[in-house]
């Protein structure tokens, strides 16, 4: 009995050792057969050391390849705690060089990692701070490469671009809304340690980073420096609560320029309030339009050919009574009788009520549909808000009244721009866009295009035609005659909109507007013009913002080297306008057969001989009344 309880005891022992054997080799085979990758990572992970280089983030460019936003290169120190032999020395002499507290410095080196980055104190290093770093000489500290995002022009154009945090990570605008693209593949430089962390050899294994891809914008710096520099004056001149302007190709649906005031620095943005660095105004600003509305007014009407601009008329006594409601005109005691074209050139309320009834309340939400204003551009920026208006069966008689003259809807300026672009570029809504294409930094192929997209069409050309037509009257012969550039076409629409507080108008405190846009016959550019509240001065779009828009137009011309139109509609001048006149034509003639013709003129002769050869300005451009004309002789 005893010898069979030994024997079993034994079996028992030896099956038991059997099975530790048999689980052992299944973990060793588990280890280097599914674990061996894991392992040997995390092996490497002790002795092998990487030292980071920040990829370069893309360049933005504008239309024309001029760099809107790059890197400039900089230094990050990291340290490898373990090759640090005395602590305490390196911390005191790093918080030194840094202006840093000791303390931290010290936490830093203190740490059980096999690499540590110094931050923030030690990142984005000047050029001198890092080599003062570097003559200590001391074993541990590296000193490598980081990109900083440089933005050129500081603060122009600052809400498009929008900014970068400290890991060049996009926070706002482009940066924000490209970040994928925009963000490259960081590299690093390899090499091997003991478990102490110093190293066993000098072969270093070098990663090259993948710098980010390029993107082209359809903004032009020269036209958006224009823009700047116009709200800039503005700014200064009224001190309004804020500013903004947009040019706009009609045609595509390409912003050329936008901006807006207060701005920021994105080369420093941590310096201003979030409402500033966040709110890009032209995308993000939601106001009733006021009279540059009434543009859409006219469009619906003639495309739907209820009102003739040259024989239907109209008496504007003063105002109009809609139910119970008194809607009064900007002029007091009224234009009296007018044709329609004047009640657009006069921007006459009671006119556009009238015009408004007879398209009727259906047609007219219709078009207010058509023309984009209740639905977001989709424009490619972040922050973009979309329009406010009554649902059709809220509009009774009165809000109908007041939405045909752009009162009770609420819009923002790029709806407009873009709607506005449709009444005039022969009725096609485009798509607004900002990026042009993205391409890869070394091949310099393109990755991705926009391309007009056309969503849908709302008038016919013929509409479009008289829209064009009309609107270059009304800054020929009406209330847009500050924006009026003698020798070119421009059209365009004053607009004066009273603010609303808690529901209530407020007194004295408008947004005065002005969309214009030239050459009037054939669209290139639709500037449009916002100021939020103007001090001392009479605040009508007119007076205030027309003007801002002309120089933005005339900039554009230089820039440009646009030639004068061949002809124009002649300005209605008042006495208080320097008036324009013809210039004579004289070439081939002899002094004295032009003396008649350049009476009240200064004349200043070049050359010899008696015939006239050249003449500055040409016959037929408009210069100032007694104007200077430059003849050559020969």
């Amino acid at each position: 009995m005893f010898i069979k309880d030994k024997q079993l005891r034994i079996k028992i022992i030896l099956f038991s050792i059997a099975f530790i054997l048999l689980i052992i080799l299944i973990r060793i085979f588990w280890i280097q057969v599914f674990s061996y990758n894991k392992l040997n990572n995390l092996a490497n992970s002790l002795w092998h050391r990487n030292l980071p280089i920040t990829a370069d983030r893309g360049n933005i460019l504008d239309r024309n390849g001029k760099v809107l936003a790059t890197n400039i290169t900089t230094t990050t120190l990291y340290v490898v705690p373990n090759q640090i032999k005395d602590k305490e020395k390196t911390a005191k002499k790093l918080s030194e060089i840094l202006n840093a507290n000791y303390d931290d410095i010290l936490k830093h080196l203190n740490k059980r990692t096999s690499l540590e980055k110094i931050n923030p104190e030690g990142r984005q290093l000047d050029s001198e701070i890092a080599d003062k770093i570097n003559n200590l000489n001391i074993d541990g500290l590296y000193l490598m490469k980081e990109a900083k995002r440089y933005y050129p022009y500081n603060e122009v154009l600052a809400h498009v671009l929008g900014y970068v945090g400290i890991d060049n990570q996009g926070l706002s605008g482009l940066e924000l809304k490209y970040d994928e693209y925009l963000t490259g593949k960081d590299g690093s430089i390899k090499y091997t340690s003991d478990g102490k962390g110093n190293r066993l050899n000098n072969l270093e294994i070098y990663e090259q980073a993948q710098n980010g891809m390029d993107i082209t914008l359809t903004i032009d710096i020269d036209i958006q420096l224009a823009l700047e520099k116009e709200l800039e004056n503005a700014t200064s001149k009224y001190n309004p609560e804020s500013a903004l302007a947009i040019v706009m190709d009609p045609n595509t649906g390409e912003i050329l320029a936008m901006g807006s005031r207060p701005t920021f620095d994105s080369n420093n943005y941590q310096d201003y309030d979030l409402e500033t660095i966040n709110r890009n105004l032209p995308i993000w600003k939601n106001y009733e339009p006021g009279s540059t509305f009434k543009i859409l007014t006219l469009a619906a009407s003639l495309e739907e050919k209820t009102v003739n601009l040259f024989t239907d008329t109209y008496f504007d006594g003063g105002g109009i009574n809609v139910e119970n409601a008194r809607i009064k005109c900007w002029k007091a005691g009224g234009h009296g009788a007018e044709t329609f074209l004047q009640v657009v050139e006069n921007s006459c309320n009671p006119g556009f009520v009238v015009m408004g009834q007879r398209l009727g309340t259906e047609r007219l939400y219709n078009y207010v549909k058509k023309f984009g204003f209740m639905d977001k551009t989709g424009i490619d920026l972040n922050g973009e808000s979309k329009g406010i208006m009554f649902k059709l069966k809220d509009i009774g008689p009165v809000e109908q009244a007041t939405i045909s003259f752009g009162q009770g809807i609420s819009v923002t300026p790029i709806q407009q721009v873009t709607g506005v672009s449709a009444a005039i570029n022969g009725g096609i809504l485009n798509k607004p866009y900002v990026v042009k294409y993205i391409t890869e930094p070394e091949t310099k192929d393109i990755i991705l295009e926009n391309k007009t997209t056309k969503v849908r069409q709302v008038i016919s050309s013929e509409t479009s035609k008289l829209v064009r037509y009309t609107l270059e009257s009304v800054v020929a012969n009406g209330t847009g005659k500050n924006a009026y550039i003698e020798n070119y076409r421009v059209g365009g629409k004053t607009g004066t909109a009273q603010k609303v507080n808690n529901g209530t108008y407020m007194t004295g405190n408008y947004i005065v507007s002005f969309m214009g846009f030239f050459p009037a016959d054939k669209p290139e550019y639709v500037v449009y013009v916002a100021i939020d509240n103007p001090k001392g001065i009479t605040q009508y779009g007119g007076t205030v913002s027309a003007p801002i828009a002309k120089g933005i137009m005339e900039n554009i011309i230089s820039i440009k080297k646009i030639k004068p139109a061949s002809e124009v509609i002649p300005r209605e001048y008042t006495w208080l306008d320097t008036k324009y006149v013809k210039a004579p034509n004289v070439l081939n003639l002899t002094k004295k057969e032009a003396s008649s013709l350049l009476k009240g003129f200064k004349v200043e002769y070049n050359g010899n001989g008696n015939k006239i050869i050249y003449q500055d300005p040409e016959p037929d451009i408009y210069i100032k009344e007694n104007g200077t004309i430059k003849i050559m002789l020969g």
